[in-house]
């Protein structure tokens, strides 16, 4: 169509000036503003003759308010486009047009054609359509800020030589896309002449708009319908088939003979006097025949659209302030310079051993992480590797099984898969339950032992002192107390490292989350990691030393602790009260009686037997003692002073003294901001202030 542009204005004047002033703060990029999708008629622009040239790829004709006139062309590349294609479609342009007549616009459409690559190809191939986008900018001081987008014509058959199924189904697709958009107006054009039953665009409406808010059908070429078949139009006109809830238009395009005489052509008195004249259509009411009926009844229903959606606009704008707000905090402060960069990692020290000491503390009711993320709750998961590691030397760490068993009162908890191997003597258990994916691998150490203790002690003990007994008259020899140790405590080394490594690789887990938690640039997070890894390292490294070193030191026997003349005096009242129960008997009355003359049998006993049983006795009572003094050094010594509470623990490590003691050179490394980060800062702060502003304009609305 070629219709000159109206007078009147799109709609309520001040809806439309905060859309103009939406669009100048750039809001469109992120929130979809109302727009209207209508028919290359309404434009105003000199659409060629050749529907041809048009009617191959979408034209989006976008309207902008400025002081100047002029008229830009270009082509957005579809984004399934190539690389190379696409920088040659976005290369294409004209600019600085000042107006455009019907044989310039013909001409730019032949360029374009041949930029998007419809016809005939090179190799032969045939392009009858294309995703690209022909783009039309007309600016103007008379100009609204508008959308407009008209697409090709859906069809179901094809043409030899002219267009494929391919060309069928990607036609749909293009005008499903731009159907979709909740926040378009729907023209559903249509030949008055045509059966409405085959017409798949409405289907396709009632899609996309299923209540009927959006699609306005108009009818065209009234002149071309046979005599007598026009009731089936006029049913349509006034609602009595296929009601539509907006209902409704006709409009009548110059016939070719008028055409013709462009020179002297008035379409609006012409489609007028048609409508006034011409029976039946003269019967139509007024207000929905010819183009300018049809553009007043498009301003009502862009002002409905556009008041309707405002509320879902505010919606989105606050939604996308908040969230651009949050990508800006995650970025933290500006760091361009040396003092944002030590005042950047300043905070993010600062906040880190603040919520270490939380975490150290188990006061994890001061911050909500600590539900979210139950790797932070650093107390609570060393300390129960601190009770696993005790009850596994409990049940695993001697390696001979001790007569009489284990004191009840000393009998700790288990797990369940320790319970289920202790009874069998062949079963291997693990020393590590944390173990997590890391770079830590040749300081940690991952081995098993064997689960249940041997049987067979006083055997065993009885070949130790025969093959290493000398000249001692009725005791045995000292050096005998070491050779025991060292094979009932094989264990310990196995079990002590596998803790550590646990509590190296539990500190570890708790500084990489608690950094992701309080650092949300990789860049930032990955430099300090770096820098903090050297440092670390050495920590776990003397936590692992530690314990080697305690190891070192039990292996040679010694103790003050008075428990352990306890334990021994224990083991022998144990062992007296064994040995007189057997042969006591019940006097009457409840009382147990021992006669004399069996506890010279009872105590009978060689001097090899004695020391043996000695041996085991003290064995017993020692390691008892030793025991609970290695686990209690092992937990304190290497794993609280050296990772978690010492004043160098590896959790102190990132502080504000390191961050006080980085180069300029490190400061930039690890926080100075590439180019990248600048411009996405850059970016969400202009989108931020943008969004801010449209805020505030929409509050009044």
């Amino acid at each position: 169509m070629d219709v000159a542009q109206a007078s009147h204005g799109l709609g309520d004047p001040r809806l439309l000036e905060i859309i103009d002033k939406l669009v100048e703060l750039n809001i469109g990029d992120s929130v979809a503003l109302p727009q209207s999708s209508v028919l290359e008629g309404l434009t105003g622009l000199p659409f060629p003759r050749d529907s041809a040239l048009c009617t191959r790829f979408a034209t989006q004709i976008t309207f902008r308010r400025a002081l100047s006139t002029a008229i830009h062309v270009s082509i957005i590349p579809d984004k399934s486009t190539s690389k190379e294609d696409a920088v040659r479609l976005k290369a294409w342009k004209k600019t600085g047009l000042r107006s455009l007549t019907r044989e310039d616009f013909s001409h730019i459409l032949e360029e374009v054609h041949r930029a998007m690559g419809i016809g005939v190809s090179s190799l032969g191939t045939q392009k009858s359509f294309s995703d690209d986008v022909l783009k039309i900018e007309v600016s103007g001081p008379d100009q609204q800020h508008l959308s407009v987008v008209d697409v090709p014509g859906i069809f179901r058959k094809v043409t030899e030589g002219v267009t494929t199924q391919l060309d069928i189904t990607n036609v749909r697709a293009m005008v499903e896309r731009y159907m979709e958009n909740s926040r378009s107006v729907i023209l559903a054009v249509i030949a008055a002449s045509v059966d409405i039953a085959n017409q798949e665009i409405l289907d396709i409406a009632q899609t996309y708009d299923p209540k009927g808010q959006r699609t306005l059908g108009v009818l065209t070429k009234p002149d071309l319908v046979d005599k007598g078949a026009e009731g089936n139009a006029l049913d349509l006109m006034r609602g009595t088939t296929h009601k539509l809830n907006l209902g409704w238009s006709m409009v009548k395009n110059p016939s070719q003979l008028e055409l013709k005489r462009e020179g002297e052509l008035d379409r609006h008195a012409l489609e007028q006097a048609f409508f006034k004249n011409q029976a039946p259509w003269s019967t139509l009411d007024k207000d929905r025949v010819g183009i300018h009926s049809l553009r007043l009844r498009l301003v009502e229903l862009l002002t409905e659209i556009v008041r309707r959606e405002f509320n879902h606009v505010r919606t989105d704008v606050m939604l996308n302030l908040q969230d651009c707000k949050r990508k800006l905090a995650a970025m933290g402060p500006h760091r361009e310079t040396r003092v944002q960069q030590h005042r950047y990692l300043l905070d993010l020290a600062t906040k880190f051993q603040g919520m270490t000491i939380q975490a150290s503390d188990a006061h994890y009711e001061h911050d909500d992480i600590f539900d979210v993320k139950p790797s932070l709750r650093l107390a609570t998961a060393v300390v129960d590797r601190n009770e696993s590691f005790s009850n596994d030397f409990w049940h695993h760490g001697h390696t001979m099984e001790f007569t009489h068993g284990p004191e009840p009162e000393e009998n700790g908890s288990i797990s369940e898969e320790a319970a289920a191997d202790s009874g069998n003597e062949d079963t291997m258990v693990k020393t590590r339950y944390h173990i997590v994916s890391n770079d830590l691998d040749d300081i940690l150490v991952n081995e098993q032992v064997r689960a249940a203790p041997e049987d067979g002690i006083m055997e065993w003990l009885e070949n130790v002192y025969r093959s290493s007994r000398g000249f001692e008259m009725g005791t045995f020899h000292a050096s005998l107390m070491p050779i025991m140790w060292k094979k009932q405590s094989g264990k310990w080394d196995k079990l002590a490292l596998g803790y550590a490594s646990d509590i190296v690789s539990i500190t570890h887990t708790y500084i990489c989350d608690l950094l992701k938690e309080i650092c949300e640039d990789d860049r930032v997070r990955g430099g300090l990691l770096s820098a903090l890894m050297d440092q670390l390292t050495e920590r776990y490294k003397r936590a692992m030393d530690q314990t080697r070193f305690i190891l070192l030191v039990e292996r040679t026997p010694m103790t003050t602790n008075h428990y352990f003349a306890d334990n021994l005096e224990k083991c022998n009242k144990q062992r007296t009260r064994s040995l007189v129960q057997e042969h006591a008997f019940d006097d009457g009355e409840n009382h147990d009686i021992v006669r004399l003359s069996d506890l010279d049998h009872m105590f009978s006993m060689s001097n090899e037997e004695n020391n043996v049983q000695r041996l085991h006795d003290i064995l017993k009572s020692y390691y008892k003692v030793a025991r609970k003094r290695f686990v209690d050094n092992v937990c304190m010594q290497a794993a609280d002073y050296h990772l978690i509470r010492g004043p160098d623990a590896a959790v102190k490590v990132f502080s504000p003294s390191f961050v006080s003691d980085l180069t300029p050179e490190q400061l930039e490394r690890i926080a100075g901001e590439d180019a990248v980060t600048k411009r996405k800062r850059a970016g969400l702060t202009r989108k931020v202030e943008n969004l801010k502003s449209a805020k505030s304009l929409l509050v009044a609305v």
